[in-house]
């Protein structure tokens, strides 16, 4: 039997994971009441099948895919629980570990099982796509692994319950959303000075994997006691340029976590991340 699901929405991001889907046969189903020209036309160009409506939808689906703003999440979540869907939720969106456990409470008191998922990655495009990270009940998470087999979405489960799968969303999306605005107030602050040029060229030069150098970290840490006293003067020049110096500010602020480690680049890793549960030292003045 084709297995159908119903993709809550037809976005940028949604309308191409879920055409990867129709690509293994299943049906994906939309609803075009309420969508503007671009949305229809992203599910048009996606291969998605309209339908009269949420109702209709749901009452011949098997899985739900909710690829929405995180800000709709849990309203979206609730208005297809009102009909009674019973089927397998896939949360998709970029939203905290408690607003996840928030729908899974609330998809379990109806009878309904919520996989936790986390899209890692732009949308599909030129044989490549985002990583479909999925957590919770190892049923419903193999099967909706099953839905992207052999696509440009691969599936990635989880072998963790519900939350695991929107934490390593954001913990991702906090590393790559903030560096990319810092990279925003560092070019401002460039072309303050007339150095925008030689800023973008230093940036060519860089070929650290910053996310990935896990093992750099304790170094990090031995080092804070002078990069902390670094960041307050680049915040003081971002403020003298009129520019917002508060990444700066935080940055300093979490440096001081690690003031007593001054020096001690063979900290443990474990040592490094426990620092941050606890308070920080005073700030120092410049």
């Amino acid at each position: 039997m084709t297995t159908t699901v119903t993709l809550l929405h037809p976005g940028a991001m949604g309308a191409p994971v879920g055409g990867q889907a129709a690509r293994t046969g299943t049906r994906v189903l939309y609803v075009p009441a309420g969508r503007g020209p671009a949305s229809l036309e992203r599910a048009r160009q996606a291969g998605l099948e309209a339908a009269e409506s949420l109702a209709s939808a749901l009452a011949v689906s098997d899985f739900v895919l909710s690829v929405c703003p995180p800000h709709a999440a849990e309203d979206v979540a609730h208005e297809v629980l009102e009909h009674g869907f019973r089927g397998v939720y896939v949360e998709a969106n970029a939203i905290s570990p408690d607003r996840a456990a928030r729908i899974a409470k609330a998809c379990a008191e109806r009878g309904t099982t919520m996989v936790d998922g986390s899209l890692i990655g732009g949308p599909p495009a030129g044989g490549s796509g985002p990583r479909l990270y999925l957590s919770g009940d190892a049923e419903a998470v193999a099967r909706t692994a099953v839905l992207f087999e052999g696509t440009d979405v691969p599936a990635r489960p989880l072998d963790a319950g519900i939350g695991a799968a929107s934490a390593l969303k954001t913990a991702y999306a906090s590393f790559q959303k903030s560096a990319r605005v810092l990279a925003a107030v560092s070019h401002a602050l460039a072309a303050s000075h007339g150095v925008g040029d030689e800023l973008t060229r230093e940036g060519e030069e860089l070929t650290a994997r910053i996310l990935a150098e896990v093992d750099h970290l304790p170094s990090v840490a031995a080092r804070a006691w002078r990069w902390a006293p670094e960041m307050q003067e680049i915040a003081a020049t971002l403020d003298a340029a009129g520019l917002p110096p508060d990444l700066a500010e935080a940055s300093a602020a979490v440096l001081r976590h690690w003031d007593a480690d001054k020096d001690r680049p063979d900290l443990p890793l474990e040592d490094v991340f426990a620092r941050l549960h606890t308070p920080a030292g005073p700030a120092t003045t410049t």
